[in-house]
């Protein structure tokens, strides 16, 4: 009797857990909204990154698809920006003092998508990536970036 009953919850489990596996994936066409806080990780200023230093729910929204607001750190150029660094706050450059490096993000616009410069917060949906981008120094400059497909 017992191996019968056993029967019937492994075939109970072996149906449902396909359904189960499959509504756990990460739909790459819904926009996940998220903030600089959940990009933010333990990393004392200062010290070398190293990317096991991320939790796992950071590295879980490489390649996701995201909406994520800030500011857009001011550069030359007024109209059709294609490239440009995404900032927590304007207070400070994340470059300068005071600043951490997951407060900074380098968006590339895709296509012929592009950016025009404003002082007002604004709002970037594209693809997050997990992407080191070191200076001529060989240190960090940031640690994330997106595939921007629009700036609002």
């Amino acid at each position: 009797m017992l191996s019968g009953r056993f029967l019937v919850i492994t075939i109970s489990l072996a149906i449902l857990l396909p359904s189960v596996v499959v509504s756990q994936r990460v739909d790459k066409n819904r926009i996940k909204d998220i903030s600089f806080d959940d990009v933010k990780f333990d990393i004392t200023k200062g010290a070398v990154f190293k990317r096991v230093m991320l939790p796992k729910d950071v590295e879980a929204l490489d390649g996701q698809l995201i909406r994520i607001r800030g500011y857009m750190l001011p550069s030359f150029q007024q109209s059709g920006i294609k490239k440009f660094v995404l900032v927590r706050d304007n207070m400070e450059c994340c470059f300068g003092p005071g600043a951490a490096i997951y407060d900074c993000i380098i968006v590339e616009m895709q296509g012929s998508s592009s950016a025009s410069f404003s002082v007002r917060p604004i709002a970037v949906e594209g693809v997050f990536r997990v992407s080191e981008f070191k200076g001529p120094d060989g240190k960090h400059l940031a640690v994330f970036a997106i595939k921007g497909r629009s700036v609002k």
